[in-house]
């Protein structure tokens, strides 16, 4: 068993108390002692920590690793299983880098290749996060997801389905697949043509059939939701993470706040963000943006979760990273969304990325604080991020990186290391 003592520094615990003085022991792979006074060192390895802040690992909450920073959708489609398999892989281990040790996937790009990559990460062939793995988003004809043609056949992230008894099937195709939730689309989205956010167009029995399985199988069921009657057939059915909800109304928010103990809402203000001001180059322009709709959405969605925070809904960040202009590893940037668009602190969008994120994880009890006990999944940050949440952002701040007590990223060293075999 390996014995760590961490020096030279001060922890953020993410329970909310601000950061203190302590050495850190870790064994094996949990935080076994956090003591204000030295540590016995005889037989330990010791690091130190240079002054740096210790904390956890983030947690990206809706991750797309295998939305290869593409830019349209049917490059999903174009892109062979096996290539995307390894590109899916890649961009693991890119988010890996930027600090997130847990992913809680929100929608694989096609069925099997996030499965594929999180069983090698688990196996210790490969190096990558923690990954809870969805499925496929589950869509509607003529909705997010479907870029069928009636004369070209063409794919992308979506399971095309019609009817209680089509999306049933798929559902119980993707838990066969070894998926750790179910992603279903019962809104639209101001991305597309024919469905926009404020649409609802899954019917109450295909929600319904969904939920039916991942409640036979006893799993979760992921919902982007962004209109208000979508968020609220969810929520009849037992969903537990809302992804969007950004054009709710108060009879949506109320039930939102009913159930805040059980429910875990993604806003995805990222990608939002990404299309108003950063698209330009890549084909959205400010003036398309605003017409299309996603101005308002960003507006609208950002005072809306302002008001979930503060009646204690669990508001998490993701932004929907995997497009050119809202590329996988730039997630961090959504903690600072959440003190500039949402108006929370500094504190409370770190423990959104990292208390918060051990609990979507499903793993609260170990995974999210520097706690006792807890598993040692840790970053060594040069700054205080409880001041300036901006210090994730750049890669060369996080001095350490380490996964189940092993660091990938040593602070001795300008590059990752693996200390041992994977």
């Amino acid at each position: 068993m390996t014995n760590t003592i961490l020096t030279n520094i001060n922890v953020l615990d993410c329970s909310g108390a601000e950061p203190f003085a302590a050495e850190v022991e870790i064994q094996g792979n949990r935080i076994h002692k956090i003591s204000p006074t030295p540590l016995a060192r005889e037989g330990q390895t010791i690091i130190d920590g240079q002054g740096c802040i210790l904390m956890p690992g983030l947690v990206e909450a809706h991750a797309h690793a295998s939305f290869t920073d593409i830019n349209v959708f049917e490059d999903i489609g174009d892109t062979p299983p096996e290539e995307h398999t390894l590109l899916t892989a890649h961009f693991a281990r890119v988010l890996f880098d930027a600090g997130f040790t847990s992913l809680f996937g929100a929608a694989s790009a096609k069925p099997r290749v996030e499965i594929a990559v999180r069983n090698f990460i688990n196996d210790g062939m490969m190096v990558g996060p923690r990954m809870l793995c969805a499925s496929p988003e589950l869509t509607v004809t003529g909705n997010l997801g479907d870029v069928a043609m009636r004369h070209m056949y063409r794919e992308t992230f979506g399971l095309v389905c019609d009817g209680a008894d089509e999306f049933r099937k798929a559902a119980r195709e993707c838990v066969r697949d070894g998926v750790d939730t179910l992603k279903i689309n019962p809104s639209g989205d101001n991305a597309m043509p024919w469905a926009k956010a404020q649409h609802t167009v899954m019917t109450e029995e295909e929600v319904a059939a969904v939920a039916q399985v991942a409640h036979g199988f006893g799993l979760r069921f992921a919902s982007h939701a962004r209109s208000a009657e979508s968020v609220k057939m969810s929520l009849r059915h037992g969903a537990k993470i809302i992804y969007h909800a950004t054009l709710i109304d108060e009879e949506a928010m109320d039930m939102l706040e009913a159930q805040k103990d059980e429910i875990f809402v993604g806003p995805t203000l990222g990608v939002t963000y990404a299309a108003v001001y950063e698209a330009g180059e890549h084909g959205i322009s400010h003036e398309d943006a605003i017409a299309a709709g996603f101005k308002y959405e960003l507006e609208t969605g950002a005072e809306n979760m302002a008001e979930l925070h503060k009646r204690g809904v669990r508001v998490l960040p993701g932004g929907d990273y995997g497009l050119i202009w809202n590329p996988n590893g730039k997630d961090a940037r959504d903690i600072e969304h959440f003190v500039n668009l949402v108006g929370m602190s500094p504190m409370d969008a770190i423990l959104s990325a990292t208390k918060l994120g051990g609990e979507i994880m499903g793993m609260g009890d170990e995974l999210g604080q520097v706690k006792e006990g807890f598993l040692a999944d840790l970053l060594l940050v040069k700054g205080d991020p409880s001041k300036d949440v901006t210090i994730l952002q750049n890669k060369d701040n996080l001095r350490m990186i380490m996964k189940d007590g092993i660091i990938y990223k040593h602070p001795d060293t300008s590059g990752s290391q693996q200390t041992q075999a994977a």
